[in-house]
């Protein structure tokens, strides 16, 4: 098992360096650009924090076009949060895959009890129909949140996610963003696990049990 310790503050500023340039191609079907910086694969699994996020206080639209308190909906469960977006071609369809399957092997109640939410860096497309229809191919009971961007976009800063606004690179609509993934305890509701993109399926399947109770994995 991987595992590294940090405080919440030398998280906040080592994430501005670990973001994932993705790109979608533009109305007109061009092909997909990724770029991801060096810094990427410093962030191993399991980083337990000894100084514990707070939970964003934040109320974006879910798939089904309501209201989502995160800390309301969330409270006293245990909680994963990772902020992308649908038209990413790698690193989140992967690492949200990664996330299901090891859900899977969770007995049927821990399965229930878990929230898996999708926050979209690019809210503009990522309306809450499409969210919806691409989390139904990953898994159906996670929560997909769109809104405000400069919302979304402070809510990953508290959390140490950088996020840039989408913008268009030689064609190609480009979204930078953090590549973490948060885990909060359904002990404390405070994020004490940070995940970067290498994390494994493995790596979630030997987690997911422990992190289910608000243990350190």
């Amino acid at each position: 098992m991987r595992k590294k310790t940090f405080t919440a503050a030398a998280l906040l500023a080592a994430a501005t360096l670990t973001l994932s340039a993705c790109g979608s191609g533009n109305d007109d079907s061009g092909s997909p650009v990724s770029v991801v910086s060096e810094e990427g694969g410093d962030a191993k699994a399991a980083t337990v924090l000894d100084q514990p996020f707070e939970k964003p206080d934040l109320v974006l639209t879910d798939t089904k076009g309501e209201k989502f308190d995160l800390r309301k909906e969330t409270a006293g469960r245990p909680t994963l949060i990772y902020f992308g977006y649908t038209n990413c071609p790698d690193v989140c369809p992967l690492t949200m895959n990664n996330i299901a399957v090891a859900k899977t092997k969770l007995p049927e109640a821990d399965q229930d009890e878990l929230r898996i939410v999708f926050v979209t860096t690019d809210p503009d497309r990522d309306t809450p129909a499409a969210l919806g229809k691409w989390l139904k191919g990953i898994d159906p009971q996670a929560v997909g949140l769109s809104g405000d961007f400069a919302t979304i976009q402070a809510a990953a800063r508290s959390l140490g996610i950088s996020i840039e606004p989408p913008h268009k690179e030689k064609g190609e609509i480009v979204s930078t963003h953090g590549t973490q993934v948060v885990a909060f305890s359904p002990k404390t509701d405070a994020g004490y696990v940070l995940y970067g993109e290498d994390a494994t399926v493995d790596d979630y399947i030997e987690d997911l049990p422990k992190l289910a109770k608000g243990e350190k994995p």
